[in-house]
């Protein structure tokens, strides 16, 4: 008898599992994944060619394909939205870049070969005899086009250095000549600068246009033998800044006296000018000038008087705004 009891035995079921694969699914999303791709790349192509074009030829494309317009019954890709000539436009289909002209031209004179010699005058024949065809020249221009006029003649003049000066002075003298008079409009708005107006002298120099603050016996524009500027030749200084600020010349700024001596100990006039030029200076600067604008700041004292038969005059006792021309002005 067997040790192991019956009814208690164990039987072993071993399974066995097939994997069966499945059918071929086919290339059907390859073909749609394609169709894709290709879609997605025309589509940043066209927003690249959009974005490449400008606005009118756009507008000449939308014409184009528009099957109301006349230009879309064009065979080629000549049409007029492309830059070319329609073959429905009016008149002859010519090229833009100009057709072989035949034109008669005078004969070339030949010199007799006994002019060498010495021996007998020279004799002008014509180079050509009745009957023949005088010698063609090509030119590389289209005729003009009917109710056009004849295109103007190609070789042009080059102006000399002489007529370029002028023209330069021609608008620089325009410029100075605005500037000049919204100067005088801007100081004659204010009621407060009514009395000092015709204190403000404007002219035009060979260095370029002068504006001058002048003195005058009752209305300085300084306190005697002082720097700072009274209050309404400050205000008059404010009205010419912003119009100073528009131009693009460089400036210089110097200041004047007159010839009497100036009486502070060790000082004279030849500090007084020159620090009344260096406060001219930094009120402009504070009103917006650039420093880079500012070709020099001097002080003449009294060797440059305006009025020369007065050295004493008040209206020696000045400051000079000057905007500089690029170049000196061309002797008359």
């Amino acid at each position: 008898m067997s040790g192991r009891k019956q009814g208690k035995e164990r039987s072993i079921v071993i399974r066995k599992e097939e994997v069966v694969e499945g059918g071929h699914h086919g290339g059907a999303w390859k073909v749609a994944y394609a169709d894709f791709v290709t879609a997605m790349m025309a589509f940043f192509l066209l927003m690249w060619l959009l974005n490449a074009t400008t606005q009118e030829q756009k507008r000449g494309l939308a014409d184009y394909f528009s099957p109301n317009s006349s230009l879309s019954r064009t065979t080629s890709g000549i049409g007029a939205p492309f830059g070319g000539r329609s073959p429905n436009a009016d008149g002859a289909l010519l090229s833009d870049r100009g057709a072989i002209q035949m034109l008669r031209t005078q004969p070339y004179p030949v010199v007799d070969a006994d002019d060498d010699t010495g021996d007998t005058p020279a004799q002008v024949q014509p180079s050509t005899v009745a009957g023949t065809v005088p010698t063609p020249t090509m030119t590389d221009a289209a005729p003009p086009r009917a109710g056009q006029p004849a295109p103007a003649p190609s070789d042009k003049t080059v102006p000399s250095e002489k007529e370029v000066q002028k023209e330069i002075e021609r608008r620089e003298k325009r410029e100075f000549d605005r500037a000049a008079q919204q100067m005088r409009e801007a100081v004659a708005s204010d009621p407060a600068l009514a009395e000092i107006a015709k204190q403000l002298a404007i002219d035009i120099t060979p260095e370029g246009m002068r504006i001058q603050l002048l003195d005058a016996d009752r209305t300085p524009m300084f306190s005697t033998g002082s720097t700072a500027l009274k209050d309404r030749a400050r205000a008059m200084l404010s009205k010419i800044a912003p119009v100073l600020l528009r131009m693009p010349e460089e400036i210089a700024i110097s200041g004047h006296t007159d010839s009497a001596p100036y009486k502070g100990g060790e000082r004279t006039n030849w500090d007084l000018s020159a620090e009344r030029a260096n406060t001219t200076r930094r009120l402009l600067v504070e009103a917006g000038l650039p420093e880079a604008r500012l070709r020099s700041v001097t002080g003449h004292a009294d060797r440059d008087p305006l009025i020369t038969a007065d050295p004493l005059a008040a209206a020696n006792r000045r400051i000079a705004i000057v905007l500089l021309r690029d170049r000196p002005a061309a002797s008359k």
